[in-house]
């Protein structure tokens, strides 16, 4: 079984995914996208199988979105796509892929619609939100 997280370890959401993927008892493979980005055939079947647009696969905050003009509504996805290639930090995050699919996990606990494990424990965010309780269950 593979799971694999898209990960940048300077976002916190990023860290509490893989965090959530470890307490479920599995080590995942962990590309740091920034420094390993995917290549176009990946990132655009990562998107097609997350259910995604590529614009909803498309960071704003902290990007040099609005310098490279990627707001224009007239771009085409595969300039969206170059684009993100050219700079990963475009690239939304984290992408968790599992044998049970894709998910942008944005909130982090979208990774438990795909985790093909249970919860092993609690689990608390890094803000201190509790997701999983004492007993392994999402807390809602």
């Amino acid at each position: 079984m593979t799971v694999t997280i898209y990960h940048n370890p300077q976002c916190g959401t990023s860290r509490n995914t893989l965090a959530l993927i470890r307490n479920a008892g599995i080590e995942p493979q962990v590309v740091e996208y920034l420094t390993a980005p995917p290549d176009r055939a990946t990132l655009t079947a990562l998107i097609a199988r997350a259910g995604l647009s590529v614009r909803d696969a498309l960071r704003e905050k902290g990007t040099p979105y609005a310098e490279l003009g990627l707001g224009d509504p007239t771009l085409t996805d595969d300039q969206l796509i170059d684009a993100m290639l050219a700079h990963p930090i475009l690239i939304n995050r984290p992408f968790v892929e599992t044998p049970l699919g894709v998910r942008l996990c944005r909130p982090s606990e979208q990774v438990l619609d795909i985790l093909p494990s249970a919860q092993r424990g609690p689990f608390a965010k890094e803000d201190g939100e509790v997701v999983i309780d004492d007993k392994g269950q999402r807390v809602r």
